[in-house]
């Protein structure tokens, strides 16, 4: 969430910068409740101070006339009281609609574009493999091998879901399990966290109400079936005003993650890229407002750290104004090149949100003692995201005779094993 006094104070410059991301909002609507809600609350307070003086004032009189007339008045008083609190409530609840649909200002390092064309490619890193022979995609090495079922996925559960068998389920578990011990040695948290949470959790990690189309949850029990472990780590600290000399605070875990997402037949989303059920770990931080940039560099290489140990190829792209997510201010993109496919595959967006997911959840800390609390800033990125990490491990390290050479870091998990197949 902005900052109102922001809005109020640099209007244009909001506006400017709201527009960079290619949409209109309305300003103009925000600025006319904020100002209303002031104008009823200066209204009811005076109100409220007048009918405390009389009410001094009352118990002082002799005059048993006197005092029931003016008993009678601020009885008015304390209806048009009434009626202005509720005119109060009313105007809040919309200024917090309209300002919970307001995204992040970009950083003004964030390129200017309208979409992924316009993004930036800051690095590539790893060459790509020269195969002797025509590398296959992994939807036919997966069949080919027994460890992806398309058919049993779909009977079991619709289009978009699979089944991995045997050697493939215990790769997708290796490189779970790699994942987490690797952050777990940057220096992050591990969490086990809950896999369904309450609405609030998703409205103040920014998801709702913008994507409330791609969430599933069951409406009766306010169980929201989490889409990244992001949303449950943007509230662990909900409500808190923390210690700052515990920050940085640093997190990963393990979820899967749950999205309705509209997907068509082709070339995009064949195979195992795109599912409404899929596997990702997740780094999170929460760090003074000072040195959220210093931890936005830490999180993006770490998880190049991960694709360097798993020996992909690997580009880091700067998104631009166009293509930010709703509560980013800056990110950066990590794809891996799968030769199968022909094509890079995105498995992690390194975000940098500001305070603007922590407004939502009002999580604070005290500078120092007696000072005034701020807003911590909070970042997010995959560390890395399945299925897509699974395919390029499986279409980069296919052999000619149709076997999958294992990489190294994940055989520990593997039971020692060198191959698949």
């Amino acid at each position: 969430m902005l900052d109102i006094q922001l809005i109020r104070q640099d209007t244009e410059q909001v506006r400017a910068a709201l527009a960079m991301r290619g949409s209109e909002f309305n300003i103009d609507e925000i600025l006319n409740a904020d100002k209303q809600r002031r104008e009823l609350l200066q209204e009811t307070e005076k109100l409220k101070a007048h009918r405390n003086t009389v009410s001094k004032d009352i118990g002082h009189m002799d005059n048993d006339g006197d005092r029931s007339k003016l008993v009678a008045e601020m009885r008015n008083v304390g209806d048009h009281i009434s009626l202005l609190d509720r005119q109060v409530r009313d105007v809040e609840s919309k200024l917090e609609s309209l300002m919970l649909e307001l995204p992040n200002i970009p950083d003004p390092g964030t390129p200017q574009g309208t979409n992924d064309n316009d993004n930036v490619t800051v690095r590539e890193v790893g060459k790509e493999r020269a195969f002797d022979f025509t590398p296959k995609p992994h939807w036919d090495i997966g069949s080919e091998l027994g460890i992806i079922d398309f058919e049993r996925g779909v009977k079991l559960s619709g289009s978009r879901f699979y089944i991995l068998n045997n050697a493939g389920a215990r790769l997708q578990r290796a490189l779970i399990s790699f994942m987490l011990d690797l952050h777990t040695s940057q220096g992050y948290s591990e969490c086990y966290l809950p896999f369904m949470v309450k609405q609030i959790n998703f409205t103040a990690a920014g998801q709702l109400p913008k994507f409330s189309d791609n969430i599933y949850h069951d409406v009766e029990d306010d169980a929201w079936f989490v889409t990244t472990a992001e949303v449950p780590l943007t509230n662990l600290h909900r409500d808190e005003i923390l210690d700052s000399d515990i920050l940085p605070l640093y997190y990963t875990a393990y979820t899967p993650c749950f999205r309705r997402e509209k997907v068509t037949a082709g070339k995009e989303v064949r195979g195992i890229k795109r599912g409404h059920q899929f596997d990702k770990v997740e780094m999170y931080a929460l760090t003074h407002p000072d040195e959220s940039y210093r931890a936005l560099e830490k999180l993006l290489a770490d998880a190049e750290e991960t694709c360097t140990k798993l020996g992909l190829r690997y580009r880091v792209r700067r998104l631009c104004t166009g293509d930010l997510g709703f509560g980013s201010r800056i990110t950066y993109d990590i794809d891996v090149w799968a030769p199968g496919c022909n094509e890079w595959l995105e498995v992690s967006s390194i975000s940098n949100c500001g305070d603007f997911q922590a407004r939502r959840a009002n999580t604070r800390f005290r500078p120092t003692k007696g000072t005034k609390t701020k807003y911590v800033h909070t970042l997010n990125g995959s560390g890395l995201g399945l299925p897509r990490t699974l395919i390029a491990v499986l279409e980069n390290n296919q052999q000619a005779d149709g076997t999958i050479t294992i990489p190294e870091v994940l055989r520990l998990w593997m039971s020692g094993e060198e191959t698949i197949g």
